[in-house]
């Protein structure tokens, strides 16, 4: 019995050592939308949604939208800058550039470009540019949309992306082994680490980054070796997005938004 009794007490211990610790969270807000897929939000105040395929940018009983049904649905979303917002089509190979109050500035299709492009990965860079993956060469290339000319910066690589996410001098991904990898304007590609196992995934800097797995998110920082299980009241939930120290998930009633401090 005695030994029994040691068993369970050990194995409780080792229970509670192997979790995570909790980093908690405290609600701001609650907003009501009516969307298949919430986007983020900016600086202004507008929160940025799909709904049926059709682009929408909010605030209070103000409505903006964008819808460019020959193009299908739409793949991509990049907020960076919420004065040229990139529209990535990707069955179209086409990008579609939109000014603040949703207006088409400028389509990019890259199937006529005289460099054979089959795009899979986009984003806004610096400089007048985005950023490509392509396909055709698994490599990553810079497409100047006022030049209109493309220059391959990376060498290529084998792996498939499973996700990717970038800002004006950064390209990451993480492929179908969980390597997590960046790729500066240069072309220079630095491996970051191996990521845990995820359903849903945001890179917060160069070295931290939030994940959901199981409606669980933890908070993770490969260069301190830390974790931190983020604590909200929302068992289930479609959605997170993170943006300076607040964090909102959305559900199919709304948007939830925590402040938390990430250590």
């Amino acid at each position: 019995m005695r030994n029994l009794i040691l068993f369970f007490f050990f194995t409780t211990i080792s229970i509670a050592f192997g979790q995570n610790p909790k980093l908690q969270s405290s609600k701001i807000n609650y907003v009501t939308i009516d969307a298949n897929l919430f986007l983020g939000y900016d600086q202004f105040g507008f929160y940025y949604t799909i709904k049926n395929n059709v682009f929408s940018k909010t605030k209070d009983s103000e409505s903006i939208e964008y819808k460019n049904i020959s193009l299908g649905k739409i793949t991509k979303v990049d907020l960076q800058n919420p004065l040229n917002i990139v529209l990535f089509y990707e069955n179209f190979n086409t990008v579609i550039l939109l000014d603040n109050q949703l207006n088409e500035v400028q389509k990019i299709n890259f199937s006529e470009h005289i460099i054979p492009i089959v795009a899979t990965a986009t984003g806004i860079a610096s400089q007048n540019q985005l950023w490509v993956y392509n396909s055709l060469n698994q490599q990553i290339g810079l497409y100047n949309y006022l030049k209109k000319n493309y220059k391959t910066i990376s060498t290529s690589f084998p792996e498939s992306i499973k996700y990717y996410q970038s800002d004006f001098n950064t390209f990451y991904w993480i492929d179908e082994k969980n390597n997590w990898y960046s790729c500066d304007i240069f072309g220079k590609i630095t491996k970051k680490g191996k990521i845990s196992d995820f359903d849903s995934i945001e890179i917060i800097s160069d070295n931290l980054f939030i994940i959901s797995k199981d409606s669980i998110l933890t908070i993770e920082d490969i260069e301190k070796n830390q974790k931190f299980e983020i604590e909200i009241l929302e068992k289930t939930f479609k959605k997170f997005y993170y943006k300076d120290q607040i964090l909102s998930i959305f559900t199919s009633e709304g948007i939830t938004n925590y402040k938390i401090i990430i250590p």
